[in-house]
């Protein structure tokens, strides 16, 4: 036997193409997909057919149709609105008197009202001195029609030191739902009103 003559095991049976000898080197796959699919179930050519779904992704998922489309913008105008709202301050309880930050509270404990005044200090020239208070009934919150000179106002005196933060309490004798507070220093004068919680 020669190496040119290889003996096939199906040599006894007929083959499509006599004239072709195969090459034991090299194997040639016939394989068409399309072919195949053509003659597939519809069900099998539907997987094929069908779109490839993508990853989950977080922005993907939010963005997928126009409702959740919608809703995201919505939810990034709100957030975008409430830090320029509350970088211009409108969400901010401090106020600023000569240099000192100063944050209001009022507080009801056991039917005393109690305001309690937190000083940090913010600039580098802040004030050091005698501060006067003036507490008395907001106009807006009483039901009377009495005039702001005919009603009580309580007078109190605290002093800002060079201490980066100090807090100050001290109890007014009203019982109302808003109260007016004014503070002067040598200079300056603050004006607000606050609600004891």
């Amino acid at each position: 036997m020669d190496n040119d003559e290889v003996k096939r095991p199906n040599a006894k049976y007929e083959l499509s193409y006599p004239d072709i000898k195969p090459d034991n080197n090299e194997l040639n796959f016939h394989y068409n997909r399309q072919r195949r699919l053509d003659s597939a179930p519809q069900i099998v050519k539907d997987l094929y057919n069908e779109p490839k779904q993508s990853r989950f992704g977080i922005i993907g998922a939010l963005i997928a149709d126009k409702p959740r489309r919608t809703l995201f913008i919505i939810i990034i105008l709100l957030c975008l609105a409430v830090l320029a709202l509350s970088r211009f301050g409108y969400f901010d309880t401090t106020y600023t008197l000569e240099g000192n930050r100063i944050e209001f509270r009022g507080t009801i404990f056991e039917g005393t009202t109690i305001i309690i005044i937190n000083k940090i200090i913010k600039d580098k020239d802040f004030y050091t001195g005698a501060v006067n208070i003036a507490v008395s009934p907001s106009i807006l919150a009483s039901n009377t029609s009495e005039d702001l000179s005919q009603n009580q106002i309580f007078y109190h005196r605290i002093f800002f030191t060079a201490e980066q933060e100090e807090q100050y309490r001290f109890v007014v004798p009203f019982d109302t739902a808003e109260l007016l507070v004014v503070l002067q220093s040598e200079k300056n004068t603050l004006q607000l009103r606050i609600k004891p919680d």
